[in-house]
């Protein structure tokens, strides 16, 4: 299979956007569990704290793993054949089999975001160890858009890793070497923490989650120093317009505040993927080169 695979590119493209739909579905329940198991040990911690009882209302194990999905209006356990990515939603028509309750679309969003993004990878660089690596950083950049999109919250449980991940990477020179991963963690994280320190000095207020400087600190690791203004940039521009889309055309309150992690996430997978191409393009127009 491994050479089959590798004599034929289009065959290794389609099965890396099939197992992109089956790993997005996996994202999906990260994506709804993780905040939720976060929220249980933060209410644990503090009961625990203030010396009271622990709530028993609660099931005693909850993880990505267990318990079994179910629908989250009448309970019913989700079946093999209810959970096939993409198909099932499609011949449920987005409802419950049970009780007819409407399926969120960011199911199969995720699922079909998360193929043709691994498809893409797997075009880019083809059958090496290179798209592997760039599978794993796209599925974490893929969670952390959507755990941010719902709840404003880049858990450490992905950024952390994915830091170190991408430092080690950088030992074998994959994407960077080690002095340009090592420069563009540190100088991904000072950059939005300067960003944050001098909003907060000047308002009183808090522009930003830290989350989103160990994010930047990852791209930095993953794609090196060099990459960081193309990605700020293209962040910064998108989330912009986006932002003032929402309030001028949606009625969305200015005062509510948009997170920028899925900004940083999209600019850093272009990063990824035309790196070189946008940092020389905006070299030219900046005059630099």
């Amino acid at each position: 299979m491994i050479d089959i695979l590798r004599a034929s590119p289009w065959l290794f493209v389609l099965s890396a956007g099939v197992l992109g739909l089956v790993v997005g579905s996996f994202l999906n329940v990260v994506i709804y569990r993780l905040p939720r198991m976060m929220q249980r040990d933060w209410r644990a911690q503090c009961r625990q704290l203030l010396e009271l009882p622990d709530e028993r209302a609660e099931p005693l194990r909850f993880n990505l793993i267990v318990p079994r999905s179910r629908c989250p209006q009448c309970g019913h356990a989700i079946t093999a054949l209810e959970n096939i990515p993409l198909l099932s939603y499609l011949a449920l028509k987005g409802r419950c089999s049970a009780c007819g309750a409407r399926i969120s679309p960011r199911y199969p969003a995720v699922e079909l975001l998360t193929a043709i993004l691994s498809a893409a990878v797997a075009a880019h660089f083809g059958f090496a160890w290179l798209s592997a690596a760039a599978l794993l950083f796209t599925w974490a950049l893929i969670t952390l858009t959507f755990i941010d999109l719902e709840h404003q919250l880049l858990p450490d449980s992905i950024t952390l890793p994915l830091l170190w991940g991408g430092l080690l990477l950088s030992l074998t020179g994959m994407f960077v070497g080690s002095r340009s991963a090592i420069i563009g963690a540190a100088a991904g994280y000072l950059a939005l923490w300067a960003v944050y320190w001098l909003f907060k000095l000047a308002t009183g207020k808090e522009g930003m989650g830290q989350g989103d400087f160990k994010l930047l600190a990852v791209l930095g690791a993953w794609l090196g120093w060099q990459a960081l203004p193309v990605v700020i940039l293209l962040s910064s521009l998108v989330g912009a317009v986006v932002g003032v889309s929402m309030v001028l055309f949606l009625g969305r309150d200015k005062n509510i505040p948009i997170p920028f992690g899925p900004y940083l996430a999209a600019a850093g997978w272009l990063a990824l993927i035309w790196g070189k191409e946008l940092t020389s393009a905006y070299l030219r127009l900046a005059g630099l080169a």
